[in-house]
């Protein structure tokens, strides 16, 4: 006669759920070029606040690469990187001569590929008196390889204005891009709207808000939350939250993932 086997008690069932789970825990953080919530450019400050965050990957908006006086003509992705020791994958929105603003991807682990995609903007950088929405990069997805697990992660920035139009053509666009890629998916971003703005109901069929319950914009007196971690199938939500910060005019959003191996 053969005994079944015991049940398995749920610390037992939770350990065998997490082994073929891989922990990475990703940031959000709209940086304004390097400014705080005090008008002084210091990208030692905000690299204190990222590394106290102990990310593998950042996803960073507002970024300046030699762009002006505002941020000492630096290359501001680079400079973060560098003092993090973590890999950077700039995603320009806007070239103007050798000048450079757009997104951006630091990682800790290897960067397998790096693309910078178009997606439907309206020109800040322009002179056209009534300009037109037109394709645009900086839509930026990186390929890495973290702890034995495949993960692509995307940066983005939505349009600021009070008409939701470009946004919503911009995430038709994004789920267009992202859903042409496979396996694990993060969607890191200043969305300049809130969770339950109709131009992002679409986004909500593919992904899922971290939802880390606190507001993230302007960053001394939060009253808004715009910036975004949003997942695909494949990758599990532990826990989420915002960091208080006043090293940029946003907070950063943290969240603590599992992936499927």
């Amino acid at each position: 006669m053969l005994l079944a086997a015991p049940a398995a008690s749920p610390v037992q069932a939770r350990a065998r759920a997490v082994a073929g789970e891989v922990p990475v825990r990703v940031v959000s953080y709209n940086i304004h070029a390097g400014t705080g919530s005090d008008g002084v450019f210091d990208l030692d400050r905000q690299a204190a606040v990222l590394r106290a965050l102990r990310a593998d990957v950042i996803g960073l908006q507002e970024v300046d690469v030699r762009w002006g006086d505002r941020s000492r003509w630096l290359d501001t992705a680079q400079e973060l990187g560098g003092r993090l020791g973590m890999r950077v994958s700039f995603a320009p929105i806007y070239r103007v001569g050798g000048r450079e603003f757009g997104v951006a991807v630091l990682s800790g682990h290897p960067v397998l590929a790096a693309e910078n995609h178009r997606i439907t903007r309206l020109s800040t950088q322009t002179t056209d008196p009534a300009p037109a929405p037109a394709p645009a990069p900086g839509f930026g997805e990186v390929a890495l390889w973290v702890r034995g697990a495949p993960l692509r992660v995307y940066v983005t920035h939505l349009d600021h204005r009070a008409d939701s139009s470009v946004r919503a053509t911009q995430v038709a666009e994004m789920r267009q891009i992202m859903g042409r890629g496979s396996g694990p998916k993060v969607l890191l971003g200043d969305f300049n709207a809130p969770p339950s703005a109709p131009e992002l109901a679409p986004l909500w069929r593919d992904m899922t808000d971290a939802d880390p319950r606190a507001s993230t914009y302007p960053a001394r007196n939060p009253v808004k939350r715009i910036d975004y971690i949003a997942v695909s199938a494949g990758v599990r939500v532990r826990g989420a939250h915002v960091s208080e910060t006043l090293a940029s005019d946003h907070r950063p959003v943290v969240a603590d993932l599992r992936l499927r191996r």
